[in-house]
């Protein structure tokens, strides 16, 4: 029954969730939702400094797809003049849209669906020098705190360097989705912190381009573990793609029927 009400709401607000206006209100809604969070909340934020440096110069600003919902009024409000990478999917489209309420305008695609589109715009938008660029490097459907290599390659023609940020919330909560989305509550401490640059030599070779990589990639999950860890927060599973996500969630589902169909055998 449940399987069937689901398609039937799924087959009923896809349709309306791919207009143009409903996008906009729906983007309007939470964005005020989010200032609410915002200003509501107690924040903390590390290495400003490097922020306030770079926030309208080419560099790339990389974090984890789960954590960008507190990132928006902070790069708001510190007058960050950059371009977001979003999916072309109707999900990645009304980020777009909300990201554009926050001031930031929109490059299409990912490594997966444009991937050479995305890397000519972005290459293009940080050598003009008044631009930033903020992407997800293990978007747009994981595998889940892995680091892809396309923020690399933006570093490596350009010569920008990489920043990491990430932020945390004393009260959240997590979404049931493979990145597990933290939606941090009113009346929270929100915690950023803003990492050191790193650059890529434009002339590195295919091992020092994998050793940065993973270098990049142990820097922002260390980043997450501790901020995390200050409070006592659900540890984010590693390597969890969007696909095998929801196949355990079929599974568990499947599970429960089973263990319901016997139970009521058993009456």
């Amino acid at each position: 029954m449940y399987q069937k009400f689901r398609k039937l709401w799924k087959a009923f607000w896809e349709p309306v969730l791919r207009m143009e206006w409903v996008q906009w209100v729906v983007a309007g809604l939470m964005a005020v939702a989010i200032w609410f969070v915002y200003f509501t909340c107690r924040k903390r934020i590390k290495n400003w400094d490097t922020f306030k440096k770079y926030r309208r110069k080419p560099a790339i600003f990389i974090f984890w797809h789960g954590r960008s919902m507190m990132l928006s009024p902070i790069v708001c409000l510190g007058g960050m003049r950059a371009y977001a990478v979003a999916s072309r999917h109707k999900d990645g489209r009304m980020m777009a849209k909300l990201q554009r309420l926050f001031g930031l305008k929109s490059i299409y695609g990912s490594t997966s669906d444009g991937g050479i589109s995305v890397l000519r715009q972005g290459v293009r938008v940080l050598r003009r020098g008044d631009y930033s660029m903020c992407l997800s490097p293990d978007g747009p459907g994981g595998p889940s705190m892995r680091v892809q290599e396309g923020a690399l390659y933006f570093a490596k023609m350009t010569g920008a360097p990489i920043i990491p940020v990430c932020y945390s919330a004393s009260h959240a909560w997590f979404q049931k989705r493979w990145d597990r989305y933290l939606v941090a509550l009113p009346f929270s401490t929100i915690t950023c912190n803003v990492g050191q640059p790193i650059f890529i030599n434009p002339k590195a070779d295919a091992t020092e381009f994998e050793k940065m990589r993973k270098k990049i990639e142990n820097i922002m999950v260390r980043q997450v573990r501790e901020m995390d860890g200050e409070f006592n927060l659900f540890q984010v599973e590693q390597d969890l793609t969007a696909a095998e996500f929801k196949d355990k969630l079929r599974a568990q589902r499947e599970q429960q029927r089973k263990q319901k169909k016997s139970a009521k055998g058993k009456k």
